[in-house]
């Protein structure tokens, strides 16, 4: 078996809404394609003999041992391959549990979907679980050496991807508060919130920390300066820039014991504490000087050490940092002692772990000298022995809590020392003899400010209470009540997207200064193009909610990216879902038009509880989306008669109807006539039925947002279909003698809705016609077939991207569906495959009074050769109203 195709899902999407973070395989079972397990010799009792963990998995028996239950019976290899890759997560310490595997259309091939918490760990475990499986089909077993290097590697990986204890803590508090937040890849920052509302932090550093209060906390000498000028205690030193200056330092000071340390270090990097002699004080100063040029020069203070942790000039936390140290059993050497204790399940490389493993050094040795000891030395039953002159946890250190025991004054005066400093979030390092007493009477001194202070020694001491010192730190950032999110409005659906992402874009700007959008054309911020291209994905959707001046996303959701990586966000504020047809069916295991149903359903159902899914009530697929909403529903209907429609309506819901000519808001006894929709330019009058269900849905997601009727009326009077508003999208041009109309359509049901425009044109339709090339032959003959029906002339062309056709191919069974066309159909057709060229014959040859239709493939090449013939400029109800049949306009069939 193989495994053919491997995506990253990052967000709510096809397989699942609320467990977003899946591995997803396109696995090929080959030889094992009709082999289930019970049928592969060795299979199960290798398998158990290997992960017997795998008892826990209870699989669809609903209890444990249910899934080798499975295996037993006889199951197919991917479902195992499922179960394993998400063991071997858990047995490196990733807590995953969720999976789902389907065969495809494919025999034999399977979509193999599987939970992770880090990406890289997620993909190898899927690859680890392939290993496994295809050697317990072959041989029966899989080699116990390979198995632990794929448990170190996943481990290994785990820690790599670790966000540390501090940023840790501060994700899982607003995650707790439903605070969104993402990374900001490369640039190690943390962003919480969307648009105007975020925030972001770089561990305990965050968008409220003052930059000259951190670069004075950085300044061990300048902080020290100013605390002595404030009357706060401190030690006596200086600070010295050449070894010459250290006696007359020492002098100074009166003499041993002191202190030496860097100028600019951090973490406990380059620290000596209580130096006694000339000797120590050489080898001090050669450490410090490897950090910073300036070393600073102390007396030292008997005490213990203590960090207090202040946000917003609150006291939230105290500690006792212990340095690293073992305790003598009378047989084991410091050595070996050393060895047990980072056995200890807490600790671990880095700040990623509660502690943090001892290293032994030439520090160490330093330290054991100065108590005559060695590493060698074996000591005595409860003795102790320190390895290390500072208490720093990233050297092994441990942190004692004593919150509760901390004098009042010196609370006040870590509080007026973070006001002095101007540190959002201080880190206030105190030596002292006795917490419990003021500085004063315990001869106590502040050492050092510390900007960005670790959390890990508060939030998991190794002794006393763990404090929650994140939430204070997130209710800085959000107080209570403060908006976390700016709202967001995604809309899907197989045809009509764009148009209708743009409208509710331009309605939501009458209401909002900064609306940020992403459509097929680009992503907006305001009024401005930020970027070109097909940005209907979630990493435009992405660059929306980062951006700082967003007061509103409206996004445009397509379901390749869906697919691919799911959505950007978790939730959004309005889901509209305007229709499901036949397009892009045989792409990414998407069969059927049902199949497709449920990926557009994936907006709906991530509509927030407060929020609404804004549904087509006139396509069954749309309107069944309401059972799965955990939102409101508001429906839009061309038909005021709709079933579906009136139901909602009786039981108080809202929604947006086409009733007597007008677009219509109703809820219970209210009723809104928000315009007339031959005063709505974007409707061309009145006679494109799918712009009036486009206007419709972008009127009802607005007014469920809050805009009022007056703001919509007005915001639709100022949008046209035009190639400024709308690229691509029914824009209509008068050339004077006839007109052309451009629109993006590429798939049957976009095809079907600009014929529903076409039919109503009084001269000749001449339609130069194409279809993409990764569509299925049916797709490509039924865009003939249905141009054959509303046009009197086509002009067959292809795209510039064949996607994978040879030339003439897609062309051929479009021509092939013109001559399908029946009776009905008198089209005459020729071939130009060169899209530029298919236009320019067209547009040549158009008889007067005509109307050219152009299905482009490229839009702004289509319009750059339309605009050089020099269009008329002028309204587009007035071009228009001698052009259209008086009566019996075509609504989908249906006369009005």
């Amino acid at each position: 078996m193989k495994i053919l195709q491997t995506q990253t899902l990052r967000g709510p999407n096809y397989w699942s809404i609320r467990r977003a973070k899946l591995i997803l395989i396109r696995l090929d079972l080959e030889d094992l394609a009709n082999r289930p397990s019970d049928t592969i010799p060795g299979f199960y009792n290798g398998l158990i003999s290997v992960l017997p963990s795998l008892e826990e998995h209870h699989c669809s028996p609903g209890c444990r041992g249910g899934f080798l239950s499975r295996v037993q019976e006889g199951t197919m290899v991917g479902h195992i391959l499922e179960h394993v890759a998400l063991e071997l997560q858990v047995l490196a310490g990733m807590e995953v549990g969720f999976g789902r595997t389907r065969e495809t259309v494919t025999p034999g091939v399977y979509q193999v979907a599987i939970e992770y918490q880090n990406e890289a760990a997620g993909r190898y475990a899927t690859r680890a679980a392939h290993r496994l499986c295809k050697s317990l089909a072959e041989t029966g077993t899989y080699p116990e050496a390979e198995l632990q290097t794929d448990l170190e590697d996943l481990v290994e990986l785990r820690t790599e991807a670790a966000l540390g204890a501090s940023t840790e803590a501060l994700i899982r508090e607003a995650e707790a508060l439903n605070i969104p937040w993402m990374e900001l890849e490369n640039c190690d920052l943390h962003q919480l919130g969307y648009g105007k509302y975020q925030k972001r932090l770089q561990a305990a550093l965050t968008s409220h920390s003052n930059v000259l209060g951190v670069e004075l906390a950085c300044d061990k000498e300048r902080t020290k300066e100013i605390l002595t000028r404030m009357g706060a205690p401190v030690p006596l030193g200086k600070v010295i820039y050449a070894f010459s200056e250290l006696d007359n330092a020492i002098e100074d000071l009166g003499g041993y014991p002191i202190v030496i340390k860097p100028l600019d270090g951090n973490h406990g990097r380059g620290i000596t504490i209580d130096i006694q002699s000339k000797e120590q004080v050489e080898i001090a100063y050669d450490r410090a000087k490897d950090i910073s040029t300036g070393v600073i020069v102390e007396h030292f203070y008997q005490g213990r050490d203590h960090r207090i942790l202040v946000v917003n000039h609150k006291v939230v936390a105290v500690a006792e940092r212990v340095p690293a140290h073992v305790v003598g059993n009378g047989k084991d050497t410091i050595a070996a002692l050393v060895e047990q204790e980072n056995r200890d399940h807490r600790r671990g490389a880095g700040h990623d772990n509660i502690l943090t493993h001892i290293q032994l050094d030439d520090a160490t040795d330093a330290m054991l000298s100065r108590q005559g000891f060695t590493v060698d030395t074996v000591l005595q039953p409860n003795q102790i022995g320190y390895l290390r002159a500072t208490a720093n946890l990233s050297t092994g250190g441990i942190a004692i809590d004593r919150t509760d025991e901390i004098h009042p004054e010196t609370v006040w005066l870590a509080e007026r020392v973070s006001r002095i400093i101007d540190l959002d979030i201080a880190g206030i390092d105190v030596i002292t003899t006795d917490i419990t007493q003021p500085l004063s009477q315990a001869d106590g001194v502040i050492v050092e400010v510390n900007a960005a202070p670790g959390l890990r020694m508060h939030i998991a001491p190794s002794e006393g209470r763990a404090r929650n010192v994140a939430a204070p730190i997130i209710k800085m950032l959000f107080p209570p009540g403060t908006p976390t999110r700016v709202p967001i409005v995604a809309v899907t659906g197989t045809n009509g997207k764009t148009t209708t992402t743009r409208l509710i874009a331009h309605i939501c700007r009458q209401v909002y200064d900064a609306v940020g959008f992403t459509t097929t054309d680009g992503i907006y911020i305001g009024d401005r193009l930020v970027e070109k291209g097909d940005t209907t994905g979630p990493l435009s959707a992405q660059m929306v909610l980062q951006d700082p001046t967003v007061d509103i996303a409206v996004l445009e959701t397509a379901r390749g990216g869906i697919l691919r990586s799911g959505l950007a966000f978790s939730q959004c504020d309005v889901g509209v879902v305007l229709n499901v047809a036949a397009d892009h069916l045989g792409l990414g295991d998407i069969n059927t038009v049902d199949q497709l149903a449920r990926v557009k359903g994936v907006i709906a159902e991530t509509v927030h509880p407060d929020g609404y899914a804004v549904l087509n009530a006139d396509d069954p697929r749309v309107a069944a989306m309401a059972a799965q909403v955990p939102g409101k529903v508001a429906y839009f209907s061309m038909d005021p008669e709709n079933e579906v429609l009136r139901s909602h309506l009786k039981q108080g819901g809202i929604a947006a109807v086409y009733d007597q000519g007008y677009l219509t808001i109703v809820q219970q006894d209210q009723v809104h006539r928000i315009e007339h929709v031959k005063q709505v330019p974007v409707t061309l009058g009145g006679m494109a039925p799918f712009m009036i269900a486009n206007a419709l849905a972008a009127s009802l997601a607005a007014y469920v947002q809050g805009v009022t009727v007056k703001q919509i009326q007005a915001a639709l009077h100022s949008f046209k279909a035009s190639e400024q508003q709308t690229p691509g999208r029914m824009n209509l041009f008068n050339l004077g003698q006839f007109h052309v109309l451009v629109d993006y359509a590429h798939n049957p049901a976009g095809y079907k809705a600009v014929g529903g425009f076409v039919k109503n044109w009084t001269g000749p339709a001449i339609g130069v016609v194409g279809g993409p090339g990764d569509r299925r032959d049916q797709d490509l003959i039924d865009l003939g077939k249905l141009s054959a029906t509303f046009f009197d002339q086509i002009i067959v062309k292809e795209d510039d991207d064949g996607r994978g056709r040879a030339p003439g191919n897609a062309a051929e069974l479009i021509v092939q569906g013109i001559c399908q066309g029946g009776a009905e159909s008198a089209a005459s057709h020729s071939v130009r495959l060169d899209e530029a060229e298919a236009i320019i014959w067209a547009l040549d040859n158009a008889p007067k009074e005509s109307l050219v239709v152009v299905f482009p493939d490229n839009v702004s090449r289509t319009i750059s050769l339309i605009k050089a013939r020099n269009p008329i400029v002028e309204k587009p109800e007035e071009a228009r109203s001698a052009d259209f049949k008086n009566a019996d306009i075509c609504l989908d069939g249906i006369k009005t």
